[in-house]
């Protein structure tokens, strides 16, 4: 028989180094690549892997994932195992303790262990819902299973310089994890290449057993147990159970020539701004033109984008940009840029490598460079932003390290 596979996502962060933009949302639900939600890419991951049976669990700022998640993502009722089902922190455990939220990462699926259970789940993919990739599941629940691993976490070669901000990973050459150590300033190395650490992604793949002896024996050890990296990889490598890293770089995308290199983590405003940039360019590294790894979202009821104008200094046109439904460029310039839905760029402006979301308004002879525009924003005319970062910070706006300016939602000029 087929083995029945439970996934969950986390999507709880909090995301406080993307502020502005979760003021008002969690970090899975902060918008991406004109259409989606960051959150997307783990659903899609796992509905193209064939895991039908998901667990979205929430926390902080959780409305607008929930209503993305409800109005765009749903199955038809008659088939009991194909759901995506929100699961928000309801206290299910430390009655002693009054209410009590979500500790952490491993916290977070011990309170919904009944969930588990009542699934009859033989394998449970842990996945984090705020990165930006592909990942053909199956392939490494298969090698999870081959391996007759208790604990698959799936690993990324990545600078040493930059590894400090994750768990590094140490493995024999069956790719056995030996040594697992969380955020630490002086990471490990992989054997042979000294310039390079294995990381994980944060994802998981338990055999229902391990996983439920491991949060068992977790919690019962109180304020230390509450975090797969911190706390539950390194019990599991303590108490002898079989951890695997997966290589990420083997796995297999249909209709994708060619290793699996790209994943980001877009946990801070400039990395999130550099991972739209990406998928700009010509040949971007991330392909999301594939229509055998289709990318699903809410879905759009809006008109086809539009550009209008065509007289000397005054044409609507866009270069190497990428633009959702109910655009309409009217006699400005677009280069290098992402725009959401309904955007407006009016007559005689430029918009040049930047992200707009949802229903920004560019007033006419207006001038951004380098910005972040969160949802229903109007610029005036004639308003210039991204290239003063002093003027912008004087405005409110937020100027991140590397010169992006971000514009929050609803700014009123």
């Amino acid at each position: 028989m087929k083995p029945r596979v439970l996934g969950m996502i986390l999507a709880g962060g909090q995301g406080s180094r993307l502020a502005p933009l979760t003021q008002k949302r969690s970090k899975p639900a902060v918008p991406f690549s004109s259409k989606y939600r960051i959150i997307d890419f783990a659903i899609n991951n796992l509905l193209n892997s064939g895991v039908f049976s998901i667990y979205v669990l929430t926390q902080y700022k959780a409305q607008s994932l929930t209503e993305h998640i409800q109005r765009g993502w749903r199955f038809g009722s008659f088939l009991s195992d194909y759901f995506i089902t929100l699961v928000p922190a309801q206290m299910y455990r430390y009655e002693e303790l009054g209410a009590v939220w979500y500790r952490g990462t491993a916290d977070a699926v011990y309170q919904n262990m009944h969930l588990i259970e009542n699934f009859e789940a033989d394998y449970v993919a842990i996945f984090s819902g705020d990165h930006i990739y592909k990942m053909n599941v199956e392939h490494m629940l298969q090698n999870h299973i081959a391996s007759r691993a208790d604990v698959t976490i799936a690993a990324y070669p990545m600078p040493r310089g930059e590894a400090h901000a994750f768990g590094v990973m140490e493995i024999d050459d069956r790719w056995k994890v030996t040594n697992f150590v969380e955020k630490v300033p002086d990471p490990p190395t992989i054997p042979g290449r000294p310039e390079s650490s294995l990381t994980s992604m944060g994802n998981y793949i338990f055999s229902r057993r391990a996983l439920e002896e491991l949060l068992d024996t977790n919690m019962a050890g109180g304020e230390e147990g509450f975090d797969f990296g911190h706390n539950v990889i390194p019990r599991a490598l303590a108490d002898g159970y079989e951890v695997r890293a997966y290589d990420f770089q083997s796995n297999p995308i249909p209709g994708q020539a060619g290793p699996n290199l790209y994943w980001r983590d877009v946990g801070t405003l400039d990395a999130y701004f550099e991972a739209n940039m990406d998928l700009v360019s010509v040949n971007p590294e991330f392909d999301i033109y594939n229509p055998q790894w289709p990318l699903r979202t809410s879905s759009e009821f809006s008109p086809p984008a539009k550009f209008v104008h065509e007289t000397e200094g005054r044409k609507g046109q866009a270069f190497n940009s990428i633009m959702a439904g109910g655009v309409i460029v009217s006699g400005g310039t677009v280069r290098d840029s992402v725009l959401g839905r309904g955007v407006r760029v009016h007559s005689y402006s430029l918009v040049d490598r930047c992200v707009l979301f949802d229903d920004v308004e560019v007033g006419r002879h207006s001038h951004l460079h380098r910005v972040i525009v969160d949802k229903d924003v109007k610029i005036p005319p004639g308003t210039t932003i991204g290239l003063n970062a002093d003027a912008d910070r004087a405005r409110g706006f937020t100027v991140t390290e590397s010169g992006v300016t971000v514009v929050p939602k609803s700014f009123t000029f």
